[in-house]
């Protein structure tokens, strides 16, 4: 409970730092083994977005998968032949690390969203005019509550923090009030 307050408390901070922006806060998938489920409903909790819960439910095309396609088309096209052999229909987000990933994954078509990955509050605001509304953009790599209001004032959809599950202070929970230890004392040392 004292770290499932301490991720709610977290992301209702970022949320208040991105007040009037528009922007959206997105938990990633960095979560502690075991209590994926409970981490994630903090984050809601606090007014966040969950990313994904596993792999099942988004498809995040990264670079070692560009590389070993052989392009960004390659990749992307990869993707939704096996979405569309599965009969399955779930989101297709990509990652780019700069302006020419960026175009490639525009020019291949059929992505949801574009990760933009280890941007500049600068280049997200480029990234962002280039894609002029035609997918949703996340920022991510590095964000934390110090930088991220200049990401939402970039005009980014949707920030991902790995602060949020990774970095919360747990809240300070007690089951004893402090008029029940009035009277109390601490044990000596000797």
């Amino acid at each position: 409970m004292q770290r499932m307050s301490g991720i709610a408390t977290g992301t209702r901070r970022v949320v208040a730092l991105l007040e009037g922006t528009g922007t959206r806060v997105l938990d990633t998938r960095k979560t502690t083994p075991g209590i994926r489920a409970f981490e994630k409903a903090a984050v809601q909790i606090g007014g966040g977005v969950n990313h994904r819960m596993g792999l099942y439910d988004q498809i995040l095309i990264k670079d070692n998968h560009v590389d070993y396609a052989g392009s960004m088309a390659a990749a992307v096209q990869g993707a939704l032949d096996f979405l569309e052999a599965a009969g399955r229909k779930v989101p297709v987000v990509v990652e780019v690390r700069n302006a020419q990933e960026l175009q490639d994954a525009l020019a291949a078509g059929g992505v949801d969203r574009l990760l933009l990955d280890n941007f500049t509050p600068a280049q997200a605001r480029a990234a962002v005019d280039l894609v002029g509304g035609r997918v949703h953009t996340e920022a991510s790599g590095g964000l934390n509550p110090d930088n991220v209001r200049s990401y939402g004032e970039a005009g980014v959809d949707f920030v991902s923090l790995g602060w949020l599950t990774h970095s919360p202070i747990p809240l300070d929970i007690s089951l004893k009030s402090a008029s029940s230890l009035k009277g109390i004392k601490p044990p000596s040392n000797g």
